[in-house]
């Protein structure tokens, strides 16, 4: 498909099947992602016990931030390209990607270098024990050294959906999903149904993700440059950078980046306050928490990449200015959005100890039932979680960053912080788990009401064109 069918696909397609194309690729790479960081875990489970998942759930806040950083480039850079795209303007969309390309490499290497260098102050802020620091660092410092890749292939994703290619997005992650599903037992595990391996454990598990990382980036990045993509890259203006577009960039992406960053330091807080109201050793209770962050990634990560799928189709009908298709998608989707998280809800309720066996090497007892506790209670506010994530994700396909951010902050900062104090000093380690209800369903209460008041926006706009 020549980039000028992929700008009529956007502008005059079918709403319903244009949410689909563009969304189940983003919806099957969504889920591969998760599928993958939770295969790590259960490996890692498996050969190591569950003390091991600790070293994961130590990680997490970095791997948060990363995720952060590619998302913020690619997000707020994808915005600028869409609504370009959308009125024909090819010197802006050629600037947007170069400068988020040049952004990405500078920022990206400067966090690897800082981080492996604070690798041990970092752990302990995130809130490693005596018991599973060894197994953190081993984990870590290669998962620093993916950063580059990783971060790179998650800008060239979101601009490369940006243009309608949504395929080339899925099958990038597709691929960094598949081998490091691949080589994850290969690498962690020292014998296989007889075959020697290579026995390196949560190193292993480690290495195998930084591999993966690689393998997916450079084939996004070989499709970037080729004739049949619009994102006109050109390798030798690299260091050509729009001082202007950083800060658009910047201010556009950054709802998605501070909901990421403070999704790590939520990570961080509900780890220390494990930590305190832990009534044995807190290690468990870290590891059991660590099982419940990758579980809700695998089961609510491919609902998000329903919101990947609009965002191109509300950028780029803004900016061409039509205003009904931009009604009709947004409905649209976040019907289907509504209905899966509702339904990921009511089966984390009614399975979620089971989903605890899968991560118990021995079958623990305490480790199946405190953990299956924990993620019923968590799973209650699952239902109007895909109302914040997608008002957000509209505004920053808009351009409206202020009520995008607002938005990002509403769940993880504002109502989440001072709710895991007050909740947990009240009711303990109770209290950390029942946060999430409450702060997930006052957060997408909220977000309802600005989703009534937007879409009467678009319909006053409507009638004042007629």
């Amino acid at each position: 498909m020549t980039a000028q069918e992929r700008s009529e696909m956007l502008g005059t397609m079918d709403v319903k099947k244009l949410t689909f194309k563009l969304a189940i690729p983003a919806i099957i790479a969504m889920f591969a992602n998760a599928l993958y960081n939770l295969v790590d875990t259960l490996f890692v489970a498996w050969d190591s016990g569950e003390i091991a998942i600790g070293a994961l759930a130590i990680a997490f806040p970095v791997q948060l931030i990363i995720l952060a950083l590619g998302l913020m480039i690619g997000i707020g850079s994808a915005s600028i390209f869409s609504r370009a795209y959308g009125r024909g303007d090819e010197e802006t969309m050629k600037r947007a990607v170069m400068t988020a390309l040049t952004m990405t490499l500078a920022i990206s290497s400067t966090l690897t270098v800082l981080g492996l260098v604070f690798l041990n102050p970092l752990l302990q802020l995130f809130g490693a024990t005596a018991s599973n620091i060894g197994f953190a660092q081993d984990y870590l410092g290669f998962i620093m050294i993916s950063l580059i890749p990783y971060s790179g292939s998650l800008v060239l994703t979101n601009l490369t959906r940006a243009e309608g290619r949504a395929g080339i997005a899925m099958k990038s992650l597709l691929i960094g999903a598949l081998v490091n599903i691949i080589l994850d037992p290969i690498f962690i595990f020292p014998s296989l149904f007889g075959v020697q391996l290579l026995g390196l454990g949560v190193t292993g598990a480690a290495i195998a993700t930084l591999i993966a990382k690689t393998l997916g980036f450079a084939y996004i990045l070989y499709h970037a440059l080729s004739k049949e993509s619009a994102l006109m890259i050109n390798l030798r203006y690299i260091f050509k950078i729009d001082v202007k577009m950083i800060g658009e960039i910047f201010v556009i992406g950054m709802p998605t980046f501070i909901r990421n960053v403070l999704g790590a330091v939520l990570v961080i807080i509900v780890n220390q306050l494990i930590n305190q109201y832990a009534p044995n050793d807190p290690a468990i209770y870290i590891s059991i928490y660590g099982v419940i962050t990758r579980l809700i990634t695998f089961l609510l990560l491919p609902g998000i990449g329903l919101v990947q799928g609009l965002q191109p189709i509300v950028g780029f009908n803004f900016g061409a200015g039509n205003t009904q298709r931009l009604i009709q998608s947004i409905t649209f989707s976040l019907t289907l959005i509504t209905v899966y998280f509702f339904t990921m809800s009511g089966i984390t309720v009614l399975f979620s100890e089971s989903f605890f066996t899968l991560f118990s090497r021995d079958a623990d007892a305490f480790f199946i039932a405190t953990g299956g506790r924990a993620f019923r209670i968590i799973a209650l506010g699952f239902g109007l979680i895909g109302f914040q994530i997608m008002m957000s994700s509209i505004y920053q396909a808009m351009g409206d960053a202020k009520r995008a951010l607002f938005i990002a902050l509403l769940r993880q900062f504002i109502l989440f912080v001072p709710l895991a104090f007050i909740l947990s000093n009240w009711l303990g380690l109770d209290g950390i788990w029942l946060t999430f209800v409450v702060a997930d369903a006052l957060a997408g209460l909220i977000s309802v009401a600005f989703y009534f008041h937007q879409i009467k926006q678009f319909k006053l706009q409507l009638q004042t064109v007629v």
